[in-house]
C-alpha cells in the first residue's frame, strides 16, 4: 500500500505539474552539480542504480518507460543475473490463451519495461482523466532538464511561506504555477532503503531519480564521451608530432641556408 501511495504522488506531481510548469516562474532552476555534465562528464553508476530503485519502487506503478528494455540496465552496471531476475519478477502480457482471454508471463531481459496500464485510455480512466507521461524522454523534452526535475522534486515547502495563500487541498511548491499544486510531495525521507547504505533523503532520492531519468533519455553518453576523449588524445598526439616535424624541417632549412 505504501508503495502505491508514493507512486501515486509521483505520478500526480509529474502529470499535473508538467502542463502548469510550461509557464513556471520567470527564473531558471538552480544549477546542481551533475557528474554527467560537460563534454567529459560521465554517469555515476551508483547513483544510476539508486535512481532505478526509486523508479522501480515509486514511479513504475504508474509511469512506463517504453524506450527501455530490461537488458538496457547493463548500462547502469546491473549484472546479467540481476537483470534476468528482475525481468522474471515482472508479469508481462502474453499471447491470448485457448480460452480467448489474455495471459501473463514472467518477463525476459529483452522485454521492454512493463507498462502499468494496457493503454493511455485505460491510464487516463484510472488517473482522473490524465494518462501518466512515459518517462523515457522526460529529462530530454522538458526545457529545464535535470536542474528542473531536481528543483521540482525538492521544491515543496511544508509549512508554506507565511505570505502564501491558504488553499485547502493544495500544497506549496516553488516550481508550480502560482506555487500551488494539488498533490502532496512525491518523495519522503526514508521512504525507500538503499542497499549501499546511502541515506535516502528527499534530496538524495531526487538527485538519483533525476540522474536515472537523464540516463534513460541518453543512455549512450558515457560511451560517446569515452570515444570523444580518445579522439582528443589522438589529436593531441598528432599535434605534438606535427610540431616536432615542423621544427625538424625548419632546422634543416636553416642549416642549409
Amino acid at each position: 500500500m505504501r508503495k502505491h501511495v508514493f507512486a501515486g504522488s509521483l505520478l500526480a506531481a509529474f502529470t499535473l505539474a508538467m502542463p502548469a510548469l510550461a509557464n513556471t516562474p520567470d527564473k531558471a532552476p538552480p544549477h546542481q552539480k551533475w557528474s554527467f555534465e560537460g563534454a567529459t562528464g560521465t554517469y555515476d553508476k551508483a547513483s544510476l542504480q539508486r535512481g532505478f530503485l526509486v523508479y522501480d519502487h515509486v514511479c513504475a506503478s504508474c509511469h512506463g518507460m517504453r524506450s527501455l528494455t530490461y537488458r538496457d540496465l547493463e548500462g547502469i552496471g546491473l549484472s546479467d543475473q540481476a537483470i534476468t531476475d528482475l525481468a522474471h519478477s515482472k508479469q508481462i502480457p502474453g499471447p491470448v490463451g485457448i480460452s480467448g482471454m489474455p495471459t501473463m508471463r514472467p518477463g525476459l531481459p529483452d522485454d521492454h519495461f512493463r507498462s502499468p496500464f494496457p493503454n493511455d485510455a485505460a491510464a487516463a480512466a484510472v488517473m482522473g482523466g490524465v494518462a501518466p507521461p512515459d518517462q523515457s524522454r522526460l529529462a530530454a523534452v522538458h526545457p529545464g532538464g535535470a536542474d528542473w526535475l531536481y528543483a521540482f522534486l525538492t521544491g515543496y515547502r511544508m509549512p508554506p511561506p507565511t505570505d502564501a495563500p491558504i488553499v485547502p487541498g493544495k500544497f506549496y511548491n516553488d516550481w508550480a504555477e502560482g506555487h500551488m499544486i494539488g498533490m502532496p510531495p512525491p518523495l519522503m525521507n526514508g521512504a525507500i532503503q538503499y542497499p549501499d547504505g546511502t541515506p535516502a533523503t528527499v534530496e538524495q532520492q531526487a538527485k538519483d531519480i533525476t540522474t536515472f531519468l537523464v540516463w534513460a533519455a541518453d543512455p549512450h553518453r558515457n560511451e560517446r564521451h569515452h570515444i570523444g576523449k580518445g579522439v582528443l588524445a589522438y589529436l593531441a598526439v598528432l599535434l605534438v608530432l606535427a610540431i616536432a616535424w615542423k621544427r625538424k624541417i625548419w632546422k634543416n632549412l636553416k642549416s642549409h641556408g
